[in-house]
């Protein structure tokens, strides 16, 4: 009997189809980067819920933790009873990602979404200003406001109206396109200009409360902004009093070989929100920035029910301590530079398929590059055929067209080969079959 697809069957008749399928497998357990199925497979995990389990899956610190604080003390909500677990991990949390040497402070909830919600409160109280600037490709959740933010319509069709006074640029990624056309000064010089036109033609800098970027974009398929650009938007957010909202809730926590993305950038944020591997999966996120910014908010605006649950609390402060123990950074480089590698040799044996191999640290993705339907046609294929094989593997992209990698940092060298194997020949099986039918 296949268990999977009877518990698919059980998902098509009690589940609305507005949640999406992004991998046809199922899971029963997991330990470390390896997934066991309904069916007792063993999984090599290169989806890692979706960059939520960085320190692999139910180490051992943290299910400690999480045990311990359950028998204690489940819930009182902060704003009603304090306790030690919130502030201890707002404690941690700060010595991580200082910002700024006047103080910084921490507001904790429960997901990325509700992190970039909250920041964008933050924003308009401290600036006084109504508008937001963000970018396309960006994802930033899928409620109100980080929906209207989020640039993939495929997220967002048929929930509007959005949210007013949010405006748009484009991604300053300097790929390879561009790279056959001019220097990345060269590019950067025009995106600044696009960037102060902006102020002229559309939204005065001064009605601009904040700007909100990924520095690696997560479902917009793993584009890197580039250095100088993000150094120049912090002069000019500086300068005309707007505040720099860093979106690090797929890069933090040694995915891009640092604790946060925004450190390969030598810039510090006004305001940053995280989630995903903070918690090894218990849904936890926050909101960190300048002492003064957060003091703007006032009382009883942020905040809600469950943020900063101690149960959630109790295993994102295990967590942070475990990733420390096994230098959680060292292990994204060195995952980072053995699937980059990987991926390049793969764009060797795919010229005609594989236009850019990218990312940042072990954030690692490859685009196919196909006329009309067939670039998204194949990537789901190969997907299928990975699962097929053993190899638990998501998309990402506006179109769909980008195969990326977000595996626990933990994973052992001889699985991430394994899995990057499978991968290979399933690419190969894939474009082999689509070329096939392309010649009927």
């Amino acid at each position: 009997m296949n268990n999977t697809k009877t518990l698919f069957e059980k998902r098509k008749r009690l589940v609305p189809n507005g949640l999406g399928v992004f991998s046809p497998a199922s899971a029963v357990t997991a330990k470390g980067a390896i997934v066991t199925d309904a069916d007792g497979r063993q999984m090599i995990d290169f989806a890692g819920g979706i960059g939520v389990v960085n320190a692999g899956h139910c180490p051992d610190p943290v299910v400690t933790a999480i045990q311990e604080q359950a028998s204690k003390l489940i819930h009182t909500c902060f704003n009603v009873a304090i306790y030690d677990a919130y502030l201890d991990l707002a404690e941690k949390l700060v010595d991580l990602f200082p910002h700024g040497k006047s103080g910084t402070k921490v507001m904790l909830n429960n997901s990325g979404a509700e992190s970039v919600e909250n920041a964008i409160k933050i924003a308009r109280q401290a600036t006084g200003r109504p508008a937001v600037l963000c970018y396309s490709g960006g994802f930033h959740g899928r409620t109100m406001m980080a929906m209207t933010l989020t640039s993939k319509v495929g997220y967002k069709s048929g929930c509007g109206p959005y949210v007013p006074e949010v405006y748009r640029l484009p991604y300053p990624y300097y790929g390879p396109e561009l790279a056959q056309l001019f220097d990345e000064d060269t590019f950067v010089k025009q995106q600044i200009k696009e960037l102060e036109h902006f102020f002229s033609a559309y939204v005065p800098a001064d009605q601009i409360a904040c700007v909100i970027v990924e520095v690696v974009q997560g479902e917009g398929g793993f584009n890197v902004l580039s250095k100088s650009y993000l150094q120049e938007l912090r002069e000019i957010c500086t300068r005309h009093g707007i505040l720099l909202v860093l979106d690090e809730v797929q890069t933090g926590f040694g995915r891009t070989g640092e604790w946060a993305g925004y450190q390969h950038y030598d810039v510090i944020p006004d305001l940053s929100t995280w989630a995903k591997s903070m918690g090894s999966g218990m849904p936890i996120g926050c909101v960190i920035g300048k002492a003064a910014i957060m003091d703007a908010a006032a009382p009883g605006t942020i905040g809600g029910t469950y943020p900063g649950n101690p149960i959630c609390a109790a295993a994102s402060l295990a967590t942070i301590n475990y990733m420390e123990s096994i230098d959680i950074n060292s292990l994204g480089r060195k995952v980072g530079d053995i699937i980059k590698k990987r991926f390049l040799h793969l764009q060797q044996l795919f010229p005609d398929i594989i236009s850019d191999v990218r990312g940042l640290g072990a954030m690692m993705a490859i685009e196919m590059k196909r006329e009309g339907n067939s670039l998204h046609t194949l990537v789901k294929e190969v997907i299928q055929r990975c699962n097929q094989k053993g190899l638990i593997l998501i998309s990402a992209g506006l179109h769909g067209n980008v195969i990326r990698v977000l595996c626990p940092l933990v994973i052992s060298e001889h699985e991430l080969v394994s899995g990057l194997d499978i991968l290979e020949e399933a690419l190969k099986e894939s474009f082999t079959h689509m070329t096939s039918l392309e010649a009927v």
